[in-house]
């Protein structure tokens, strides 16, 4: 008796922490405002190949955003044929079997339609943006240019030219070339660490049968999600999906995957000194975690605690940000931004600035400064300031199809699912100041770092002195 007596109240005090979790989660849900609670659903379905499809309808809407987010980047090619993704991007335009390059761009042209791509280190997206009448060209379009693209030999020859003048203004973007170098050192010897565009020499040497064999190894049905957002009807766009891209291949030739490399972290620097620049490009960045990971939301947090901050902009020392009042009263950098960037396993975790080369020691060290700092003194006013700035900024990616487009290729790609703004607003909120100090010390404390700098950088302290400074001695 006695045992079933504590059995008895073992099940009602679970009974009781079920109903106080049940009324916390319900108390939490109905303090989001009404806008957030009542967002629109996103539809997700999967087609018999292991395409999927997601969108969300917007009422009311009279034009739409329909593309292809592809599981596949400069991360997955290897040295050999590193650049061939970009290099695709480019040729999809440039006529299939059926269109000529002029009919593609005439019939885009003709229906009021915006068609573009993009390639980073993970995914490849094609989108277009259409009237509602239109969305079902769209899509036939999209599915012609990438599985019918004709590559001509003389047309990849021509794209080559093109490729290498995109390859020199991008390295005249010092922020685009400091990122690179940053990823060539921090993880050097791995796909991770090679640039989007290749290099010169994949450039001039890549072939026809390069691409076909990317195409057929890449672009499987289940590395594809087909993306719709405005006037999208779900059951409609499947359809479209069915039709146009039904005969994608579920699978590689010989059904064997190809293995993504894995991101191996090696602490180090990249440094290119001029003696006649009087500016400094530098970028100071931990290894962080990738977008499934329990500490993703503390870091996006953590990077808007950090800040970004511009001389130009005349916020000066009212900025919130530690780091940026540091900054700002010692006028130390012209500009300055923290980034988050998030992979598959793992991320980059920092700050990069533009600093007059007779600050850089300084700048160095407010930098490492700040970072640290949040491993031991983080405020709790800091950190629900950064909480509502989260909850603006996830909001305010929302504004316009094209955002919404992007977000579902990607967080299907990424999650396996779409996160509600009542899912993002409930998970912002569960963390805590502890949560910051936690996840500074797992990546920040004590931890090796890649640092990138470019231009007049004769102050910038040696490999060892960040290394000893990723740490604070308190006794």
């Amino acid at each position: 008796m006695a045992a079933a007596r504590v059995a008895i109240a073992k099940s009602l005090a679970a009974s009781r922490t079920t109903v106080v979790a049940g009324a916390a989660a319900a108390r939490s849900f109905s303090s989001f405002p009404d806008y957030v609670l009542r967002a629109p659903t996103t539809d997700v379905s999967t087609l018999d190949n292991g395409l999927r499809v997601g969108s969300e309808t917007v009422a009311g809407s009279e034009t739409a955003t329909v593309g292809v987010w592809i599981d596949a980047g400069s991360r997955y090619e290897t040295a050999a044929n590193n650049g061939t993704s970009h290099f695709l991007e480019h040729m999809a335009f440039k006529g299939t079997t059926k269109r000529t390059q002029q009919q593609l761009e005439m019939e885009i042209e003709n229906m009021g339609g915006h068609l573009n791509a993009y390639t980073s280190r993970e995914q490849t997206a094609y989108f277009a943006k259409v009237f509602k009448k239109d969305v079902g060209k769209a899509v036939e379009i999209i599915s012609d240019i990438l599985l019918n693209s004709k590559m001509e030999q003389a047309a990849i020859d021509r794209e080559r030219e093109v490729i290498l003048r995109e390859m020199s203004e991008v390295n005249k973007n010092q922020e685009e070339l400091v990122l690179d170098h940053l990823h060539a050192t921090a993880f050097q010897g791995t796909s991770l660490g090679r640039t989007i565009l290749g290099s010169e020499e994949n450039i001039r040497s890549l072939t026809r049968d390069d691409l076909v064999n990317y195409i057929n190894t890449q672009y499987t049905a289940p590395r594809m999600v087909i993306a719709g957002a405005g006037a999208v009807d779900h059951a409609e766009l499947c359809g479209l999906a069915a039709e146009h891209f039904g005969k994608l291949s579920p699978g590689p030739p010989g059904g064997v995957e190809l293995a993504m490399e894995p991101a191996v972290f090696t602490g180090s620097d990249y440094r290119v000194k001029f003696n006649s620049e009087s500016v400094a490009h530098m970028a100071i960045a931990f290894p962080t975690a990738s977008w499934t990971s329990e500490y993703a939301f503390p870091l996006m947090l953590m990077q808007l605690m950090l800040g970004s901050y511009d001389r130009a902009h005349g916020m000066g020392r009212n900025h919130a940000s530690n780091l940026c009042q540091d900054v700002a009263e010692n006028e130390i950098a012209y500009s300055l931004n923290t980034f988050n960037t998030c992979y598959k396993d793992t991320g980059l975790f920092g700050v990069y600035a533009v600093v007059p080369d007779n600050k850089v020691d300084d700048a160095s060290w407010y930098i490492m400064n700040n970072l640290i700092r949040l491993v031991h003194s983080p405020s709790d006013a800091e950190v629900e300031r950064a909480k509502v700035s989260l909850k603006a900024a996830m909001l305010m990616n929302l504004d316009g199809h094209n955002n919404v487009a992007e977000e579902i290729g990607r967080s299907l790609l990424n999650y396996g699912r779409r996160m509600t703004p009542a899912e993002i607003f409930s998970r912002i909120d569960a963390v805590e100041t502890s949560d910051i100090r936690a996840t500074a010390y797992k990546f920040f404390n004590d931890q090796e770092l890649a640092i990138a700098a470019v231009g007049g950088i004769h102050e910038l302290p040696d490999y060892t002195w960040f290394r000893r400074h990723s740490y604070w001695l308190r006794y």
